[in-house]
């Protein structure tokens, strides 16, 4: 039956990366349908997340291996499969739902999507990101906010990210982008996701974003800190992708601001500190923080609640006082991400205990 199929499809894409899980409306069935007909979802179940020619897969599933490139290569353009390519050679690969299927639509999002995709996270997805206690997307401290005594792993520095990376691709956010769509939009910069390596190659071949320098990149990145948005790498130190973030359009931001306790489920090491005696009570830190950490006391100073406090350090660079400054976390507070995205992805598995 048809229906078995695309929830076949759905219980896959459930193993990988956040996952994908079932809702009691089946909106999870809906959006399958609107990406996939019932061939692609009988291909992508053929498929898993290591790359492999087509000849490979033809071979597995005893189809003329003609007909498997020509429908590998039309899966991978309309963004239902990831695709490398070296040389004369070409791989494609099943992808997760999130980083995958849903922001390799980004040329193609539509009102109707963008409103299918927002029912699905209120229904079950910002609960599934929550449960990963950050494994997915980490929280860096924006540039200015750091001060020199403080030294920064390579890891933690978004433009050591940037200047590492041998390529570059930028796109636009596919949450904002999508509440734009349905009107809701937050009016903040659009095109401040990051890829790099194959997955910016990938990017630059499927028209999905475009192919810039180190120099571009860092300043799309400081025009987006002090726009307010909070930087986010993948949960590696040497990550496939960095978005730039604010909580009331982003999928995985808006999850942690939901939990009562954001600090909990966030993977940074920093957090804010306020000297109430520097503190002018201008309460420019308020506005600033995507996260509704700080109040005012009845002193009329600033006050963080570090049980919200995500350490990005947006509230610091805001403070025309100084009076803001981060603390690196220490003891077994402090995290250090996976090495590599393979070893994320491992990481991620187990902590959902799919593996």
């Amino acid at each position: 039956m048809a229906e078995d199929i695309f929830r076949e499809l759905q219980q896959r894409l459930d193993l990988y990366s956040l996952g994908f899980p079932a809702t009691k409306s089946n909106i999870e069935i809906k959006i399958l349908k609107s990406l996939f007909d019932e061939k692609d979802a009988r291909l992508f179940l053929e498929m898993s997340p290591r790359i492999e020619e087509p000849a490979a897969v033809a071979e597995r599933t005893g189809r003329p291996a003609d007909q498997v490139a020509a429908q590998l290569e039309d899966m991978a353009k309309r963004g239902l499969l990831f695709r490398v390519r070296k040389g004369e050679s070409v791989k494609y690969g099943a992808i997760p739902f999130m980083h995958g299927l849903m922001e390799f639509q980004i040329t193609r999002f539509n009102r109707e999507l963008s409103e299918m995709l927002e029912e699905y996270f209120a229904q079950g997805f910002h609960g599934a990101i929550a449960a990963t206690d950050g494994l997915f997307l980490r929280t860096i401290p924006v540039q200015r906010s750091i001060v020199p005594e403080n030294r920064v792993a390579a890891y933690e520095d978004a433009v050591q990210i940037l200047k590492s990376a041998d390529t570059i691709a930028v796109a636009e956010c596919a949450c904002r982008k999508g509440k734009k769509l349905q009107d809701t939009g937050c009016g903040k910069p659009m095109e401040t996701c990051f890829m790099f390596g194959s997955m910016a190659r990938f990017y630059v071949e499927n028209g999905m974003g475009r192919g810039i320098s180190a120099d571009e990149a860092i300043r799309i990145l400081t025009t987006a800190q002090e726009t307010g948005l909070v930087t986010q790498p993948a949960t590696a130190q040497n990550p496939a992708g960095m978005c730039c973030c604010c909580g009331d359009c982003c999928g995985v931001l808006g999850a942690i601001k939901k939990h009562p306790r954001p600090a909990e489920i966030v993977f940074s090491n920093y957090q804010a500190r306020v000297d109430a005696d520097a503190c002018t009570g201008c309460e420019s830190c308020l506005e600033r923080c995507q996260m509704d950490a700080i109040t005012m006391n009845a002193g009329g100073t600033a006050e963080i609640g570090l049980e919200r406090c995500i350490g990005c350090g947006l509230c610091v660079t805001a403070c025309p006082a100084e009076a803001v400054s981060l603390a690196v976390k220490s003891g077994d507070s402090y995290k250090i991400p996976p090495a590599t995205s393979a070893e994320q992805m491992m990481t991620l598995a187990k902590k959902r205990g799919v593996i």
